[in-house]
């Protein structure tokens, strides 16, 4: 019998590790509003951003897709949506592209309602049914096969690959193994370590898929790097995880892509766009973390594992972000913020194997219902949809 775990079973058959409502603005300019109606709905959060409108091709395609396969995530179980009225990205696009999840809609349109107080006080009352419909709800039991993962890191330092980032991979394989699926982004963090990943890929096409999307980020990365006119602006990666110890970016990679441990790939996912399948997927995302967290929850993803070495307390909206660190002098100086101390591997406490499963039996319990610390300080601040330049 494969694993399990209690999960909300949604009615488009997805199912959420939380039962929350979400407030989405398609707009910067309804921003403020959308965060005034989940101030006042507990069991609502609200995704705050700088985009939907003055955006063109591209970079305005991305805003969308991402917004609307945020709304359409499992861990929502409803979603109002807050537009301004004139924005190029429309509240009723972003409401359409999310109401195929079959979940508790609403928009509110601030122009349409009059007034920004007018239009918290509807979004208010929409969002106060939905708590009052969705409060009633109960966990059921199923496998673990509905379960996507997110594998991010960020503030790495030497223990990151030698510890934290393997150990996670050995519970990603289990995963995996038992039907269900990881998301490995942070192209700019994978640089010189394509051929390795794409040897694992499961046919022609997708081995093909990753060697190009390594190979195009490192090529933008060589254009935006021959026009900066300051050396010190020119480095891969932060220079923290050079304090932390790692030499280059081609170290970090060989140990940043340790969190996606042995299994085959079964795809690349575009950035915004939503998983089709179950199993290890490669994300096109950029290194900054909240734009990974972004995409790889868009994509479908209900809980994240993030190991760091130098520690980091940030948190996502509505998903849990489960810290691990393989250091642990980071974990006794952070502990109110790293749930996992991996560190135990380095002095002698357990074994690798053991963490592994450690890792793999916590992802279970927050994926049915144990808070993270994330979650526990109210951190959110990965949410961060990426631009087009």
């Amino acid at each position: 019998m494969s694993d399990t775990f209690m999960g909300y079973v949604r009615s488009d058959g997805k199912v959420g590790i939380r039962n929350l409502i979400a407030i989405i603005p398609s707009v910067f300019c309804s921003g403020k509003v959308a965060e005034r109606i989940a101030y006042q709905v507990p069991g609502s959060v609200y995704f705050r951003h700088p985009v939907g409108c003055s955006q063109v091709g591209e970079d305005l395609e991305i805003t969308a897709k991402t917004l609307i396969n945020i709304g359409r995530n499992p861990n929502f179980a409803g979603v109002v949506v807050v537009g301004l009225g004139c924005e190029r990205f429309s509240p009723y696009e972003l409401a359409e592209g999310i109401s195929s999840s079959e979940k508790l809609l609403e928009t509110v349109v601030i122009q349409k309602e009059g007034d920004s107080l007018k239009a918290i006080q509807q979004g208010t009352r929409a969002a106060r049914e939905m708590q009052h419909k969705i409060s009633a709800q109960q966990r059921e039991t199923v496998p673990v096969s509905e379960l996507t993962l997110a594998l991010n890191c960020g503030g790495s330092d030497t223990t990151s690959g030698l510890i934290a980032n393997p150990a996670l991979g050995l519970a990603s394989d289990r995963l995996v193994e038992n039907g269900g699926s990881s998301l490995l982004g942070e192209i700019t963090e994978l640089i010189g370590t394509e051929d390795i990943l794409a040897r694992r890929a499961v046919n022609t096409a997708v081995h093909d898929e990753i060697l190009d999307v390594i190979q195009r980020t490192e090529e933008k990365l060589l254009r935006q790097t021959a026009a900066s006119s300051n050396a010190d602006r020119n480095h891969l990666i932060s220079k923290g995880n050079y304090d932390g110890g790692l030499s280059s970016v081609v170290e970090k990679s060989l140990g940043s892509m340790k969190k996606a441990g042995e299994a085959p790939f079964s795809g690349v996912i575009s950035y915004g766009e939503e998983k089709k399948g179950n199993g290890l997927f490669l994300l096109d995302s950029p290194g900054h973390d909240g734009e990974v967290a972004t995409a790889q929850v868009a994509a479908g993803a209900q809980l994240i594992a993030f190991p760091t070495g130098r520690g980091t307390p940030t948190g996502f909206p509505g998903v849990p972000v489960l810290k691990i660190t393989g250091n642990p002098k980071t974990y006794e100086r952070m502990t109110e913020n790293i749930d996992i101390n991996a560190g135990r591997v380095m002095t002698g406490e357990s074994t690798l194997e053991e963490m592994g499963d450690t890792i793999y039996n916590d992802v279970l319990a927050v994926a049915s219902g144990s808070q993270v610390k994330s979650e526990i300080l109210g951190h959110d601040e990965l949410f961060c949809i990426t631009r087009i330049p």
